[in-house]
């Protein structure tokens, strides 16, 4: 007679009934396989503890301060960058930057007051330092916020 499928059995002693611990005295009862005595064998305690030593999570130095969600941050360019940007002088604006690659496009932009300003810019940005307008003022220039 040939072997089939169907007349595949486990092996003798393979398949063995799941223990019900904890369940009388007859059947793994008692101690049901924690021992004895002492927390693990009373109740389950979280993998977290430290068998009473200072837990990690106390032992971390806390975080101080916080970040402003609000927080704008602003590309600088300074006077002096325009004046090598611009030497002809003209019209200069957020566009105009971007395209000499003075700043990245898609970020507000503040003009810094670092170094001198020798020709007329009208120049429009998002901010602009006290000191920066002045010195375009001094030059000729004309400043407008965008």
């Amino acid at each position: 007679m040939a072997l089939k499928v169907h007349h595949l059995r486990p092996a003798p002693g393979a398949k063995t009934a799941k223990t019900r611990v904890g369940r009388g005295e007859g059947s793994k009862g008692k101690t049901a396989g924690r021992g004895t005595k002492g927390s693990k064998a009373r109740n389950n305690i979280p993998e977290y503890f430290e068998g009473g030593q200072m837990p990690l999570h106390m032992r971390l130095p806390k975080l101080k301060g916080f970040k402003s969600r609000n927080r704008v941050e602003f590309q600088v360019v300074n006077l002096d960058k325009l004046g090598q940007l611009f030497p002809e002088g003209g019209e200069v604006g957020v566009a105009d930057l971007v395209a000499k690659g003075a700043v990245r496009s898609g970020q507000p932009v503040k003009v810094l007051g670092d170094g001198e300003l020798t020709v007329a810019l009208q120049v429009s940005v998002h901010k602009f330092s006290k000191s920066a307008q002045e010195k375009i003022q001094a030059a000729g220039g004309t400043t407008t916020e965008v």
